[in-house]
């Protein structure tokens, strides 16, 4: 889950959009035979890193089907889709796993996806089944929340409205909207809070804003060097830390706000020459097998009712949840953006 990262300046413009989206990451089982068939995956850095969990889902699909699976990288959620929408280019990809609730209409509306027959869809959560075509299929989901740094000595913050005092200032270390889709979340829930005056926020919270990145991963990283003492991130993170590092440091702040939920999606891609073997592979991701790898590499809830949480997530907490949606995909991630870049 942890990538470290020395980048302390906010991110700004094209240019590193561009850089955190064109790392290609291939994950290739080299036992299977030569003629064996291969499917592509558009995903997510933090998917195909070294401690997500694409290798161990490789490996185990190709030794259920005897197919390879490579998996390649676009960037972080709001960068990978943004691939797959560039009207220039069609997907070379069969499958893509990654993008959320927040992007699920826009997702649809493209017409990208082929509706999939899968036998472990009878297994997810209900609440998580958006999609009534399944087009695109919930394999996790988890809550955003700040991550606060308990040696750090600052006062832990209880509301989206305290991250704005002073004494948070240069404090906080959030995600680009139009990249991430922890930062697309996050503008999600300042218009559920703030509705109409949610730009005000903004503009109030930016001296309090260190970074803002363009990927979940890249600010974590910041946060776990001691770069700042608030992240944002998702109220699982904690385990990660228990699992790994046993210590209860960081925590996930509750805020009065509520916290909103995020779900993630994969689906099988209509220009796919493969998509049989692809729709078995989106089965495999929703079985339990394939779940159980999930808590401990996405570091997320399975969708798999029958999956079993590690150990790890007793440190986890479920905060209330409120309901968050952007209100203008096309416009208000750049506009919040620009909001934080202008200011700095």
């Amino acid at each position: 889950m942890m990538r470290r990262k020395p980048l302390i300046a906010i991110f700004l413009g094209v240019g590193a959009i561009f850089f955190a989206s064109m790392s290609l990451w291939g994950q290739t089982q080299p036992s299977a035979g030569a003629g064996a068939p291969e499917l592509v995956v558009w995903t997510y850095d933090s998917f195909v890193s070294e401690w997500g969990p694409a290798a161990q889902i490789a490996e185990g699909f190709q030794k259920q089907s005897g197919a390879k699976v490579r998996f390649v990288s676009k960037g972080d959620g709001g960068a990978l889709f943004s691939s797959l929408l560039d009207i220039a280019k069609k997907p070379n990809a069969d499958i893509v796993i990654g993008l959320d609730d927040r992007q699920l209409e826009k997702a649809l509306k493209s017409d990208l996806f082929a509706p999939l027959k899968l036998v472990n869809l009878a297994d997810v959560q209900k609440d998580l089944l958006l999609d009534p075509s399944n087009r695109l299929v919930p394999f996790d989901f988890g809550q955003f929340a700040f991550i606060w740094d308990s040696e750090s000595n600052i006062e832990p913050p209880r509301s989206l409205e305290d991250l704005t005092k002073p004494i948070y200032r240069k404090k906080v270390i959030i995600m680009d909207p139009r990249t991430s889709t922890p930062g697309l979340g996050f503008l999600a829930w300042t218009q559920a809070v703030y509705k109409a005056g949610w730009r005000d926020y903004w503009k109030r919270l930016s001296p309090s804003i260190l970074a803002m990145t363009p990927s979940w991963d890249t600010g974590y990283g910041l946060f776990t060097k001691g770069e700042a003492p608030l992240v944002l991130s998702y109220s699982t993170s904690p385990a990660y830390h228990k699992a790994y590092e046993n210590t209860e440091r960081y925590k996930a702040l509750k805020f009065s706000d509520g916290h909103p939920q995020q779900i993630e999606f994969a689906g099988v891609l209509s220009t796919s020459q493969n998509k049989l073997l692809a729709q078995k592979f989106v089965d495999y991701l929703l079985s339990q097998e394939c779940q159980s790898f999930l808590p401990e590499t996405q570091w997320m809830f399975p969708a798999n009712r029958s999956a079993k949480l590690p150990a790890s997530f007793s440190v986890v907490s479920k905060y209330p949840s409120v309901n968050a949606k952007v209100q203008d995909i096309d416009r208000d991630p750049s506009d919040a953006a620009n909001i934080l870049i202008s200011s700095h």
